[in-house]
Parts: structure tokens; sequence; C-alpha cells
């Protein structure tokens, strides 16, 4: 049980260097923005009397959409952002969104970033530098294992706090005062949006307006006042005494200023955002909803000591809701490792006359073999119970409208696609959208959160991309006759036998 999370987290340990930032030369560039100075409300004051007692509602199927809402939410906002994510990566998409902090910060919007520690690819200097302003504050979660840690003082909290180096912060919100919401599965990295160029995820976040914003506004708050966020000052210092922090503002203006960074055409799209924005608050792009809920677990997850288990409350809410489940369930989870408990909970849903559906990665598309394995040596239980599983394609035709852009004509490679929404649709009623993966962490150990969505019209829209992302030209549907592990070729299937010997789940 234990070596399952201890391997885990030597594979997640050896990925989180600390690399020395190295800023090369960038040309001169205008940093100022052509976009109208309005703000949200100012802009659309119809919002004022739908928000009071409904949650607007918009699916962020696309990375792109994904990412230019959020910038476009940033230069709107005119007094908070909120943002708490599992894995902040300095690549391009995390440069430039500092880029659109700092901007927001410069005009005197109070920035409040949470990451938890686990997956932190950032040098400290990065974040301090960044946390120098005075509008931008930065805290790490349970900061036990990477920031600031050398091997030893890792291997002294393995060894010693087995249990707190595994509870992780797995929230993934970003809230624009108060009132605007952006939620779901993507962290801040090139492949969640489309921008890496050998591996991108096919994820889904979702835009909240209004209502539930207040219920994602404390949980923030929830998170950030709890003993487990550190501000990044309290866990390292500069490398030098004299570290010249304004030296890392400019170059990350200059950095996402460099069209070789950030395409032109996408700060063009921001600013005709103002154009794309009404078009959806005033179509029925955008769905004013009565019920949504946001569940969020609590910081340090539950009060378990002893062992690894423990659930919480996404875990119960979810359980419930397929015990609710009356004719079918589509799940989307880039991870698939059940239990004696998920899967007897799946087999009575089906023993009921429930279909259920699940797509998955397969061993040619995923980024993660130890979850692999776990799902490897489950697979045929979970068959049996009469669960119907599909295996994503590393290479689906359902890629070219997702990715769907003509900005991507300009790329001269195919990077692998991969699951990694967390979604699941029921009884063509309820949505489902959050960060919790079906496996023993995120049941157990990462605190997750998720929003359910109790609208017909939601529901039959994500259901609809659900089952054209099971067709064959997309994913490959695993049998106890077939599956598609030869896809994966001869090293990742090596691999897969070597973990055999991990245990996979929690009893």
């Amino acid at each position: 049980m234990k070596l399952y999370y201890f391997l885990c987290l030597l594979l997640l340990l050896s990925a989180c260097g600390k690399d020395e930032v190295i800023i090369p030369p960038q040309p001169p560039c205008n940093t100022e923005h052509d976009i109208d100075t309005i703000t949200l409300a100012g802009s659309y004051p119809q919002l004022a009397t739908q928000m009071v007692d409904k949650t607007g509602v918009y699916v962020l199927e696309k990375g792109e959409n994904a990412i230019i809402s959020r910038a476009w939410l940033t230069d709107k906002a005119e007094a908070t952002i909120d943002i708490q994510y599992f894995i902040f990566s300095y690549d391009n998409i995390g440069t430039i969104a500092c880029d659109y902090l700092l901007r927001a910060a410069d005009r005197g919007v109070k920035v409040r970033v949470i990451i938890d520690d686990v997956m932190l690819h950032v040098n400290p200097d990065f974040l301090l530098a960044i946390d120098q302003h005075p509008n931008i504050d930065f805290k790490i979660y349970n900061p036990n294992i990477t920031l600031g840690k050398n091997l030893l003082t890792k291997l002294k909290n393995v060894a010693t706090d087995f249990r707190g180096i595994n509870q992780r912060m797995h929230n993934k919100t970003f809230v624009v005062d108060g009132q605007y919401v952006i939620t779901g599965g993507r962290n801040i990295a090139d492949e969640y949006f489309d921008y890496d160029h050998a591996y991108n995820f096919r994820d889904r976040d979702v835009l909240l307006i209004g209502k539930t914003a207040k219920e994602v506004q404390l949980s923030f708050d929830d998170f950030w006042n709890h003993p487990l966020s550190i501000p990044v000052s309290d866990v390292v210092s500069f490398s030098v005494p004299d570290y010249d922090y304004k030296q890392v503002h400019k170059y990350i203006q200059d950095y996402a200023c460099n069209p070789k960074n950030f395409w032109p055409e996408i700060r063009k799209e921001i600013e005709d955002l103002p154009f794309y924005i009404s078009q959806i608050l005033d179509s029925e792009m955008l769905h004013w909803v009565e019920d949504v809920e946001f569940i969020s677990d609590v910081p340090g997850k539950n009060a378990e000591t002893k062992t690894l288990g423990g659930g919480g409350k996404t875990t119960t809410a979810l359980m419930e809701l397929v015990s609710s489940a009356k004719n079918s369930i589509y799940i989307q989870s880039p991870y698939l490792v059940t239990s004696d408990l998920s899967r007897n909970l799946f087999k009575a849903a089906v023993d009921r006359g429930v279909e259920i559906k699940i797509l998955t990665n397969s061993l040619a598309s995923t980024d993660n073999l130890e979850a692999f394995s776990g799902y490897y040596k489950d697979r045929k239980e979970l068959l049996k119970t009469g669960v119907k599983i599909y295996e994503y394609k590393p290479a689906p035709e359902v890629r070219r409208k997702l990715l769907g852009s003509e900005l991507q004509e300009k790329l001269e490679f195919q990077p692998t696609f991969a699951i990694h929404a967390k979604s699941m649709v029921v009884d063509e009623a309820t949505t489902v959208i959050g960060t919790f993966n079906l496996d023993p962490r995120s049941a157990h150990l990462n605190t997750e959160c998720i929003t359910f969505i109790r609208s017909e019209a939601i529901t039959t829209a994500v259901k609809e991309t659900m089952i054209q992302e099971l067709l064959p030209e997309n994913a490959w549907e695993t049998t106890l006759d077939f599956n598609p592990d030869s896809e994966g070729g001869w090293k990742k299937r090596w691999k897969i036998f070597v973990r055999r010997i991990v245990p996979s789940s929690i009893l």
C-alpha cells in the first residue's frame, strides 16, 4: 500500500528540479494593452440581476478558449484575483500568466496565489521576484517535499511524515472579484492549453458567473488562511541578497510580447473578446442555472492518521451521485484505479439498469505509467462489473476539432493527445466538472474540488461531446477479450510489467 505512493512520490521528486533562471535577451516590445478599460460589470450591466440568485455557466472545452478567458478576466479584474493550482510550470503559459498578473497588480488589483509544493516547476528566485510586487502574494501549500528541500530533507520527510507528504492540494480555481470563476482540470503549464510541442491534454474547465462564485471564494479563503499554506518568503530566500527582482518582471513582460512565445493573434483575440463575450451573453451559449453547487475538500483532506485512507467531501458527493443514477453515467478520467468499494458501487448501478461508460487513457496516450499500472491490474475486475471502458487514442480525430484554431496550422508537429478532463454526466440531468480523478489519491489524499451543474441543457451538450470521443476514430473499446496495450510499444509494456509488483489500491 505505502510502496505504491512511495514510488509515485519518487517519480514526482525526480521531475521537480530547480534550474537556475536564465534570462535570454528579448526584443523590445510594447507593454501597453490595447484593451478597453471598461470593467466587466460596467460592460454588461444586464448581469447584475441574473447573478444574484443564478449562476451563468459556460463550458470551456478548448485550450485556446480557456487561456483567452483567463487572460481577459485578468484584464477586467477590478479588485481581486485569487488563484490556486496543483501544477505551476515556468514555461510559455506560466510566464505569460505571470505577465497578466503583474499587469493587473500594477493597476492596483490584489493578487493571491496558492500553489502546491510537490509539482512546483518554478525556480524559487522567480517566485520570490513576483512576490516582491506589493500587490501580489504567493503561498505554498504543504511545503514539505520540493521548494527549498535538498534530497536528504526530502527522504527524511518521506520516512517520518509519509502521510503528510502525500496530502496534496489538487484544487484548481481562478476567482476574479469574487464573482467570476474558472475551475476544472487544467493546471498552469503548456500542455494544458495546447502549447506543448510533444504532449497535450484534452481537458475541460467551466466558467461560472454569479451566485456559485461566492462558494468558490470562501473555499479559496479557507485554503489561504490555513496553516498548511505558507508564504513563499517563509519557505525560501533569494539565491543572492541583492537579487534584482525587477529584472524578472521586465523579462516576463518582454517574453510575453515576443510573438515566438505568445502568438500576436492570441492577443488580438483577447482584444476582440468584448464582442465575443457579448455574443455569449446574448445567446444560449451562457446558461443561467439555479442549481449549481461547488464542493471542495477541506485543507488537509481528512482526520485519518493511521492509514492513507479517509475519504473527503468530494468522494462522498460523487459516491452519492453514482448511487442515485437511474439511467446512465458517462465518465472521463485520465487515471482509472479502482478499489473493491468503487467497483461494487458501479456494479450495483449496472445491476439496477444503469449504463456506465468510462473514457480513460490507453497505454499509448497515458502520461502516468504508475497510474496505468494500477488500472492494468484492476481492468478485468472492473469490466466484470458490466462497466464499458474506452481508452483514448494518442492521435484521435477529435483532436482537430478541439484544437480548432487556425493558429495550430502554423505548427509542424503532431503532439500526443491525452485525456485529462475529469467529468461525469448522470441521467442527462447532472454534469460534474472538476479535479477528481478516479483513483485512490483523489479519493483519500489530495484535496479536490468539483462543480455539480444540474442543468439538462449543459448535461446534454457535454454528454454529446463525450459520446463523440467514444467513437472508433477517437478511442478503443476495451473488453475482457481485447485491449490496445500493444499500441503503446514494447518499452511502455515492459515498464508496466515491472510495475506489476506495486499494489494499486487502498484497502
